[in-house]
């Protein structure tokens, strides 16, 4: 069991206090509930944009790395569609510098108009190394706008095109902050070497003068159920032909979520997975495939994706993932199976807890989508499913109207 402590700043900042005297550091973690699905369609990837801005200087700190590394800490930050997300990790004794640079660029980003262009330049290059010069860069691109028609997740974290990047202003990214980079609009994690009484008051100390902003409710549109099969071809410069098959399925917070989860464990998680054994090694179809689940907070996506392997065809390996489905839908998974796939969930979700910082990040999140307290209850989710409820799912995903598919087709080489 992971304990801990909460309390909650007058300006609505959330904290949460984490005690693990077993090792000498601290881990701070600040979740900014803001993400792509918070951005306007015509200016897209400002929430990625600010995962780079954030590091770029703020009122008395003109470098956030420098002072931190001085300190013996490290730091990262990582966004997506739901969530912007920092953390450091630093000897316990020197948590102060980590809530002094936290809240500093919380309280007051410094904007820049040449920082602002340098960072922009660096997030316009990073779409184009990531989506536009890469073999299927572009095919979350592809995925999520046949997936979504109405609701945000229709475009990636990076956001839809360089373009909504490379002609934003320092007048639209002040907006954006105003609206998302407030206390109230954010949790703050203490993991590690730190009592609650000392923690609560180095937070006080260096976050209760932050003032709270006016935050505007998220409505978002509601993705219409979809009602007949979405499909794509690409013709592209890449190495394979390759397959991506979505499923609409629900959100972090569905009852199906666990259930879903293991479901794509059974298929496409482990040389035991059946996709490894049937049609990776068995029947040499493919050069790699995996399932897995978009895990996010609204409404997602049930994943399929394949690498087609030398001298075998679309059609034939389409078959065989749509053959492996239809089984699962009609035969089930055995008891060994599942049995199987929640001893390597357990494992995992042990040993990534062992992890310091993965607990902060975890309570982060948790406290974010609904409670910290379903950290210590995963694995009680995970050991209800049956073996019926797979199957019962199965049949409900697995449908032709429901299916998201994208194909990518090797160009032939012109003689």
């Amino acid at each position: 069991m992971i304990s801990f402590q909460r309390f909650e700043l007058e300006n609505g900042l959330k904290v949460i206090v984490h005690e693990d005297t077993q090792t000498p550091l601290v881990a701070i973690n600040v979740l900014y509930n803001v993400g792509s699905r918070d951005e306007h369609p015509d200016k897209t990837g400002f929430a990625h944009l600010f995962e780079h801005l954030m590091f770029s200087g703020s009122e008395n700190i003109a470098d956030f790395d420098t002072p931190l590394q001085n300190a013996g800490g490290e730091n990262n930050a990582f966004t997506n569609s739901d969530i912007t997300n920092f953390y450091d990790i630093l000897p316990a004794e020197n948590i102060e510098m980590g809530l002094w640079l936290e809240s500093d660029r919380m309280k007051n980003l410094a904007f820049d108009q040449k920082g602002f262009e340098v960072q922009k330049k660096v997030v316009v290059e990073e779409f184009k190394e990531t989506c536009l010069n890469v073999p299927y860069g572009e095919v979350w691109h592809q995925l999520s706008s046949l997936a979504y028609k109405k609701h945000p997740y229709q475009w990636p974290t990076i956001g839809k095109i360089p373009a909504h990047i490379a002609d934003s202003t320092l007048a639209d990214a002040k907006e954006f902050y105003s609206k998302h980079y407030a206390p109230n609009n954010a949790i703050l994690v203490l993991a590690g070497n730190v009592q609650f009484d000392k923690a609560k008051s180095l937070v006080e100390k260096w976050f209760n003068d932050i003032p709270a902003k006016e935050t505007t409710e998220r409505k978002l549109p509601i993705e219409p159920p979809q009602k007949e099969k979405a499909s794509a071809v690409v013709e592209a410069a890449v190495p394979a032909d390759a397959i991506y098959l979505g499923f609409h399925c629900g959100g972090r917070l569905d009852p199906d979520y666990y259930t879903a989860d293991i479901l794509s464990d059974v298929l496409g998680n482990g040389r035991s997975s059946r996709f490894y054994q049937r049609l990776y090694k068995g029947k040499n179809l493919f050069t790699r495939i995996d399932a897995y689940i978009s895990g996010t907070a609204d409404p997602g996506l049930f994943l399929i994706d394949g690498k087609v392997g030398n001298d075998r065809t679309l059609e034939e390996c389409l078959d065989a993932i749509w053959m492996e489905l239809n089984d699962i839908k009609q035969q089930g998974i055995t008891k060994e199976e599942l049995s199987k796939v929640k001893n390597k969930i357990e494992s995992s979700l042990y040993f990534s807890e062992i992890n310091i910082l993965n607990r902060a990040m975890s309570l982060a999140f948790f406290e974010w989508l609904d409670q910290a307290e379903m950290i210590n209850h995963q694995m009680e989710k995970y050991e209800q499913v049956t073996a019926d409820d797979i199957q019962l799912l199965a049949n409900t995903l697995f449908t032709e109207d429901n299916c998201i598919e994208l194909i990518y087709k090797k160009l032939e080489a012109v003689s």
